[in-house]
């Protein structure tokens, strides 16, 4: 088995290393496994094989439709609505309008399953008028970079189907599973951000003039649309009225009556918008059937039980091993993106959390988190690479204004391990399903 772990390893780190493409290094490495100690296993029928029951998969049709969704919205007006709407309520609350960030961000992941996207479409309006105010630009950018990765968790999430198909559950489930993870999250950073605000006035600039109520509640009128949408998607799963895959296809319809509405959407822009989906669709495919090929042929080789029997001959207990694949995720996102770690790591990691009393729910959302820290994590950490564009900073300040909400995120991880109910009671309203 020693050998077999060895070859694994080095062929994945040659292929992944050389530059070629997720998807094809999995392969690639699953062929490689094949003909040195399988050589009799037919390797090009396993591949189409696996090929047929991902693509066929009937769960991953809502992966497309809500990429789509987000790139649609991407082209609208909806991060000027979250500036304009929200900024009335925020002004004399303990860090006044660098809560914008962080609210902006969780109303916007309500409607897309990106983290990138989040961060682009909250960050490219919020940062420059922020800073422009006045307030510190360590905090904009920390909390920017922080918030945007709850396009992951708040769901829709694209991860969270991905994570669903490959390990067999319900994605209705796990969208539910990420609701008060995901509050609870934001609240976590806005209680940062407010302490940090009271204790040093200045980092939030001048106080700004007061709004009257009317003028709050006038105010509300740029949200209607969101809040709309939001109620479409949502509440349209949330209350059994449509699938997740239903509700996807009621959520690019409805994205693109507010761009056409909003008249910043055309057909052209529509057109391009499906191509950018599509183009992010083909590549998110190739990862998963190199994925899953490569999850069939390490299965077969009895990698994954070599390696769970070991862990648990340890007699580690669970919040040790939570403690364990948090640092093991947690360096693997310094280099690799968060997609690759979690189809690479799945079939081995997935069944020590299962024999540690933890299920798929749990885990699904305590992936989806430590992805979210991958993404804030140098040199590969993708939305610090987006707050550099939007802001121009440099990487290593970026980097440590992030580093609070990083750790915010690991304090999550531990809460959610001793407290497994937090993520687990809202999902049973819908077992079976």
């Amino acid at each position: 088995m020693g050998k077999i772990i060895a070859t694994l390893l080095g062929l994945m780190t040659l292929l992944l290393g050389s530059g070629l493409w997720i998807g094809l290094g999995l392969i690639g490495t699953g062929v490689g496994l094949l003909e040195f100690f399988r050589p009799n296993m037919p390797s090009l029928k396993l591949i189409a094989q696996q090929t047929w029951n991902t693509v066929v998969s009937p769960e991953l049709l809502a992966l497309p439709l809500f990429i789509l969704m987000a790139e649609i919205l991407f082209r609208t007006r909806i991060s000027e609505a979250l500036f304009t709407g929200l900024s009335p309520w925020l002004r004399r609350v303990p860090g006044r309008l660098s809560h914008l960030t962080v609210m902006g961000c969780t109303l916007f992941a309500s409607v897309c399953g990106s983290s990138a996207a989040t961060t682009v479409t909250v960050g490219r309006i919020t940062a420059k008028e922020l800073i422009g105010r006045g307030y510190n630009r360590d905090l904009v950018t920390g909390s920017l970079a922080g918030a945007g990765t709850l396009g992951f968790l708040i769901p829709p999430s694209t991860i969270m189907i991905i994570y669903g198909v490959m390990a067999e559950e319900s994605i209705l489930r796990l969208f539910i599973a990420g609701i008060v993870p995901g509050v609870l999250l934001a609240a976590s950073y806005m209680g940062y951000l407010g302490i940090r605000a009271w204790l040093n006035p200045s980092l939030v600039g001048e106080p700004p003039d007061p709004t009257t109520l009317w003028e709050k509640l006038v105010a509300l009128k740029d949200l209607g649309p969101l809040i709309l949408l939001i109620l479409g998607v949502m509440g349209s799963m949330y209350g059994g009225i449509a699938s997740p895959t239903e509700a996807a296809a009621v959520g690019v319809a409805a994205s693109m009556a507010i761009g056409f509405a909003q008249r910043t959407l055309d057909l052209k822009g529509v057109m391009i918008a499906a191509r950018q989906a599509a183009e992010s669709c083909a590549m998110i495919g190739l990862i998963m059937i190199g994925a899953m090929f490569l999850s069939t042929v390490i299965g077969y080789l009895g990698v994954p039980r070599f390696i769970a029997t070991g862990i648990q001959s340890w007699g580690m207990p669970p919040l040790m091993l939570v403690v364990v694949l948090l640092v093991f995720y947690v360096l693997l996102g310094m280099v690799m993106e968060g997609l690759g770690i979690i189809v690479m790591t799945l079939p081995i990691t997935l069944p020590l959390a299962l024999s540690a009393g933890y299920d798929k729910i749990w885990f699904g959302i305590f992936i989806v988190i430590v992805v979210e820290m991958a993404q804030i994590t140098p040199p590969v950490g993708f939305n610090l690479t987006v707050i550099q564009r939007l802001t121009g900073d440099s990487m290593g300040r970026i980097t440590r204004a992030t580093m609070p909400f990083f750790f915010i995120m690991a304090a999550f991880v531990f809460i959610m391990a001793l407290f497994p109910g937090i993520i687990g009671f809202l999902p049973q309203t819908v077992r079976g399903q």
